[in-house]
């Protein structure tokens, strides 16, 4: 490989830009809400092409890292032609407007030329501490995470409790918690990046029982980074830190998946405090959890919005991992008239188990003055507390899908080299080099533009590249997961290969943390266009 190889790869990237900037314009002279189908694409599409400019300086560092820097973008200007043929007009361009790159194409999604890299994932390039970062947790992973990620998941357990003490003794739960308040934060790059490195490894450990367990206190954290009052920081943050609160959200409600300002779940003063009212849903790790980050309608006036909505911390006791009834005594947290109940129903999934989702029913739960979110100055300002609580939740959940990927690699690699088919194993044969080889550019492309938003994101930047991050890898991660079962033949639909718990895991990440299609027409769209307006 050579600079000139490089070259073209950016030079193809120019011409999908410029297909990019048209459907840009196209969707700004009409409407995001009325051109969906073209918002939709479009939003993948920029996602895709910004992910292969996060490649190019990867590719600079070796020959192997080239190879999969212009075999992943290959890919991409691949996908996008095939997202605008027929469609030319719908987009704003002409029909030859990726011809420049065909020859680009053609050498580089060449089956023989694939097949030479002979599926090499590729090093990962990060520095000395993150590579400290990285093997601590991936030992922990391979000690703690996987000898029970296929028991949690066959029988739907529990996470044990050893982990969660073990990752707390380790300080994960403690990476974003600023150091003022116990934790390791440090308000620099380093904070994004190891955790991200630390999320991935976890992740391929297990997406349930490991790589969310982390984000959970980080929702909570920045959300009360953003709003909470000094009081409630130094109260919950230094828990959070230690783990002696386990926090988890309950934000989504029935009727109102992705369209949060919609919210029906009330809160109404009472003396010292609120009584909440209604049913939360997909709280993920509710029964287990020690407190709840709860928004909820504090002004009855629903044409404010997102802005009559508060955010709560709602002190619980911990409940049954297969369901759970709490009931509240009169003075409970601060004086609570009693009566308050909180009744929590699992919601069983095909995948993503051991940190169980839950339907919270509220029924005059009082929560104390204490524990409304930012006092007097957080009324009616929740929706932006927890949207600063989810702003990092994309760049982590893109980070799960890297580990998720990387687990169903390393799999298929294994069984592809141990299994023989017509009288040789089936990583000699050229579909199956192919096949390894487009997944692990895919995920080293994945790895590295999570890279670089983690240090956009340092800088106070990044909000649309970590949305476009989040649309991109989890979309991938269902189709590298669904290789890896592929390469496994039959067994890759068998419950004793890891391989099928790959692909249903795969498959919640492009559901939560916000809904693919709502990411993509509400966020990335939308700020597309607004630059483009300039």
């Amino acid at each position: 490989m050579t600079t000139a190889d490089l070259d073209a790869a950016s030079t193809a990237l120019d011409a999908a830009d410029r297909v990019v900037a048209a459907a840009t314009a196209r969707l700004a002279a009409g409407s995001v809400d009325e051109d969906q189908v073209l918002a939709y694409d479009l939003a993948h599409a920029a996602a895709a092409v910004a992910t292969g400019r996060a490649m190019l300086d990867y590719g600079a560092k070796g020959d192997v890292e080239a190879g999969l820097t212009c075999a992943f973008v290959a890919d991409a200007i691949a996908e996008l032609a095939s997202r605008t043929f027929g469609r030319e007009a719908l987009w704003g361009i002409d029909a030859d407007a990726l011809d420049g790159t065909r020859s680009f194409v053609a050498s580089y999604r060449d089956p023989a030329f694939l097949a030479s890299l002979d599926g090499s994932a590729g090093p990962r390039h990060l520095d000395d501490d993150f590579e400290m970062v990285q093997d601590t947790f991936r030992r922990f992973a391979e000690q703690k995470i996987r000898p029970v990620a296929e028991h949690i998941h066959r029988h739907n357990e529990d996470i044990p409790e050893d982990i969660i003490s073990g990752l707390a003794e380790m300080g994960g739960f403690a990476m974003s918690v600023p150091e003022e308040y116990g934790g390791f934060a440090t308000g620099t790059e380093s904070d994004y990046m190891g955790m991200v490195v630390a999320t991935e490894e976890l992740s391929r450990g297990s997406l349930g029982a490991g790589g969310s367990l982390i984000t959970r206190p980080e929702i909570l954290t920045r959300a009360l980074e953003a709003g909470g009052t000094e009081a409630q920081k130094q109260y919950w943050l230094p828990k959070l830190a230690s783990a002696e609160a386990m926090a988890a959200v309950a934000v989504t409600e029935p009727d109102y998946g992705s369209d949060v300002a919609n919210i029906k779940v009330t809160a109404t003063k009472t003396d010292g405090g609120w009584i909440i009212n209604g049913v939360k849903t997909w709280c993920t790790f509710g029964a287990r959890a020690d407190v709840l980050m709860l928004l909820a309608r504090t002004d009855p006036d629903r044409s404010k919005t997102h802005r009559g909505l508060t955010l709560f911390c709602v002190p619980k006791e911990r409940g049954d991992g297969h369901g759970f009834e709490l009931s509240q005594e009169a003075g409970a947290d601060g004086g609570a008239p009693g009566g308050g109940k909180m009744e929590g129903r699992p919601i069983d999934t095909i995948g993503y188990r051991g940190m169980h989702s839950y339907e919270i029913a509220f029924d005059s739960w009082f929560v104390s003055d204490d524990n409304q979110v930012g006092g007097e100055d957080g009324l009616g300002r929740g929706f932006y507390y927890q949207m600063s609580g989810f702003e990092n939740g994309r760049l982590q959940t893109a980070a799960r899908a890297v580990g998720v990927m990387q687990a169903a690699y390393e799999d298929a690699v294994q069984y592809a080299q141990d299994r023989k088919v017509f009288g040789q194993p089936i990583a000699e044969y050229q579909l199956t080099q192919s096949k390894l080889t487009r997944m692990a550019a895919t995920i080293q492309a994945s790895r590295q533009f999570s890279y670089l938003v983690a240090q956009l994101m340092a800088k106070g930047e990044g909000t649309l590249e970590a949305s476009m991050i989040k649309a991109y890898v989890c979309r991938a991660a269902e189709w590298v997961t669904r290789e890896a079962m592929q390469i496994h033949g039959g067994f890759g639909y068998a419950e004793e290969y890891a391989v099928s718990r790959y692909f249903v895991d795969a498959r919640v990440l492009s559901i939560f943390e916000g809904a693919d299609e709502t990411l993509c027409l509400k966020v990335i769209a939308r700020k597309l266009v607004a630059e483009h307006q300039g």
